[in-house]
């Protein structure tokens, strides 16, 4: 009697064993150097919090709203909701010498962005936030 309620249930275990595995989301090779290229900036700084506060002003000047920032990690997180919803986290590094390594990966519900004018943007403006910073224009 147990065998007949335990054979049906190991014939489903089985059978669910051998279901498709979900589509992968990970870029892999060429692409991924590519789009790591178009999210990577080098800034001649080493004022890591000064540009993590200019990632943030131009992270909110885009219309972000800033979800979380650390800056020990040196990482920023931000939504943008505005008939779309794009997440866009912004990580702070040192770089060669006396530079940071700025990079900014966006995605479209939780799809990479690989438009390379979305990260022209927030470079272009990035640039003029840490530019009027350091020349402490307000």
């Amino acid at each position: 009697m147990k065998t007949r309620k335990i054979l049906p249930l190991l014939l489903l275990a089985l059978l669910a064993g051998c279901a498709a595995p979900p589509e992968s989301h990970i870029l892999e090779g060429e692409e991924q150097v590519k789009l790591r290229a178009m999210e990577t900036r080098a800034f001649d700084t080493s004022d890591k919090n000064a540009v993590l506060r200019a990632v943030i002003s131009t992270l909110q000047d885009l219309s972000f709203v800033i979800d979380k920032a650390d800056a020990d990690l040196g990482t920023v997180t931000a939504t943008k909701l505005s008939g779309y919803r794009i997440r866009m986290t912004v990580t702070v590094r040192p770089g060669a010498g006396k530079q940071l390594l700025v990079r900014a990966s966006a995605q479209y519900n939780l799809k990479p962005i690989e438009d390379p004018e979305v990260y022209q943007r927030f470079f272009a403006a990035l640039s003029k936030a840490l530019f009027l910073q350091a020349n402490a224009v307000e």
